[in-house]
């Protein structure tokens, strides 16, 4: 079975990086984080963090949805899932009283690929007022927050378990501006016969633009570049 080391920013950058090399999407490979990362904003990301993706073979198939459905069915379906979130949503309101960020947190389900919809099992939702300072620039200390806290969960359980965290809705916003952007910048490929290369993004953002024109007939999209600097180019499809 083909395997590939690759190193990132973050755990999630590194895994970005492999599945690009093998050609996989995330459901068809199995992830081993060799390290972490450290450093940077809220001590983490300055540091290279590494993984080991597999592709899985039949054998290693996960199960189908439908006898997964007790993750988070109702009736009480899927507690020890609850219960990893209300964990979650516990650490998550201890970072922010010692940070001395006074806001409520809840939790939900994942409903779009800004949620993280299909990777994370819940969403966190901060709510205050004036939190701002959470975000930071082009949502990095709100994506550092987020990664510390997934960090955090994995070394409790000893396992990936992922969390998306938001702040104040600002996900969702960012969502709707990226899958106009990849709307805008699809006509304007079709009209010119020409590629375009938007900005650099995080994982998580050009996840959005690769899911948007996933259906269009006639604009493809790659993801192309290193680290910090990897973007998403929309071509003619052939």
């Amino acid at each position: 079975m083909a395997d590939v080391e690759a190193s990132g920013k973050t755990v999630e950058d590194a895994v970005d990086h492999a599945l690009a090399e093998l050609g996989a999407a995330r459901e068809d490979v199995s992830i081993e984080v060799l390290s972490e990362g450290r450093g940077g904003i809220l001590g983490v990301g300055a540091g290279q963090a590494r993984v080991r993706v597999r592709l899985l073979s039949d054998d290693d198939a996960p199960e189908p949805a439908a006898e997964q459905a007790g993750d988070t069915g109702p009736d009480g379906e899927g507690a020890y899932i609850e219960d990893e979130a209300e964990v979650a949503a516990q650490t998550l309101d201890t970072m922010l009283s010692i940070m001395g960020v006074t806001a409520d947190v809840s939790i939900r389900d994942a409903e779009t690929p800004g949620d993280g919809m299909g990777l994370v099992k819940a969403v966190l939702d901060i709510e205050g007022d004036d939190l701002g300072i959470l975000i930071g620039r082009r949502g990095e200390t709100l994506a550092s927050l987020q990664y510390l806290l997934n960090l955090m969960m994995m070394r409790r359980y000893g396992e990936r378990i992922l969390f998306t965290v938001d702040v104040e809705g600002y996900r969702r916003r960012r969502e709707r501006q990226l899958n106009t952007l990849a709307r805008r910048m699809a006509d304007q490929v079709k009209r010119t016969k020409r590629p375009v290369t938007l900005e650099p993004m995080p994982p998580n953002e050009r996840r959005i633009i690769h899911i948007a024109l996933a259906e269009d007939r006639y604009v493809t999209t790659e993801s192309s570049g290193e680290g910090d600097d990897r973007k998403v180019s929309i071509s003619p499809r052939r």
